[in-house]
């Protein structure tokens, strides 16, 4: 049974922010922002952030499809064995490693973070952007992966390694997720979406947007 009897039982992305799209452009925008804007940290850095955040929370949806993102910008595929468990141990850069933990905090006990979590940061050659960077990724993904348990969306296997596809195809595009929320946009207001909860499915050809990765 779906939590929401309007919904199929397994929902796709696509399928509850076209119902409930209330800020989700906006919440794109940020994503694009934060992920592929500007910063000291690199697109693969913050995609492995992500990644490690969605593992803390077991959410499994956003971890394989931030997995496949950090992948796609060049982490080593090898470093996600142990990723979440012990990142000392899973072979990545050693300065990643206070703003994983900073992370972790951030993630697992909030009110517990404090200036020397931001000093070990400092301490490991990081500026202030790249700390905040950092905490904006984290709350990014801690507010996704809770949308994505709460409304219990699930992922097609076939549409999750076409937006891998898609991805490594558009490594320069500034504003995946804007794609994505335009995608959202067409689903909703072209009727696709009623046809995929019918049964129907939609044409991913039909949601017309310059890339349309899963965005948590």
């Amino acid at each position: 049974m779906s939590k929401f009897p309007s919904l199929p039982a397994n929902p796709e992305m696509i399928e509850v922010f076209a119902t409930h799209s209330e800020g989700f452009e906006s919440l794109c925008d940020y994503h694009d922002t934060i992920l592929r804007g500007p910063s000291p940290l690199s697109i693969a850095e913050r995609e492995l952030i992500a990644t490690y955040v969605s593992g803390l929370n077991q959410c499994d949806f956003c971890y394989d499809s931030h997995r496949g993102f950090a992948e796609v910008h060049g982490v080593a595929p090898e470093s996600f064995e142990l990723l979440v468990s012990d990142p000392a141990a899973a072979g990545i850069d050693e300065r990643l490693l206070p703003l994983l933990a900073y992370a972790r905090k951030l993630t697992q006990a909030p009110s517990s973070v404090s200036d020397s979590d931001a000093a070990n940061v400092y301490a490991a050659g990081w500026s202030e952007k790249a700390l905040f960077h950092t905490i904006a990724v984290t709350g990014i993904f801690n507010l996704m992966n809770r949308l994505v348990e709460g409304t219990g969306i699930t992922a097609d296997p076939l549409r999750r390694n076409a937006s891998r596809d898609r991805m490594a195809n558009e490594m320069d595009n500034p504003r995946p997720y804007a794609g994505f929320a335009q995608m959202i946009v067409n689903a909703s207001e072209g009727g696709i979406l009623g046809d995929s909860m019918t049964g129907g499915g939609w044409d991913d050809g039909a949601l017309t947007a310059p890339s349309d990765p899963p965005i948590a």
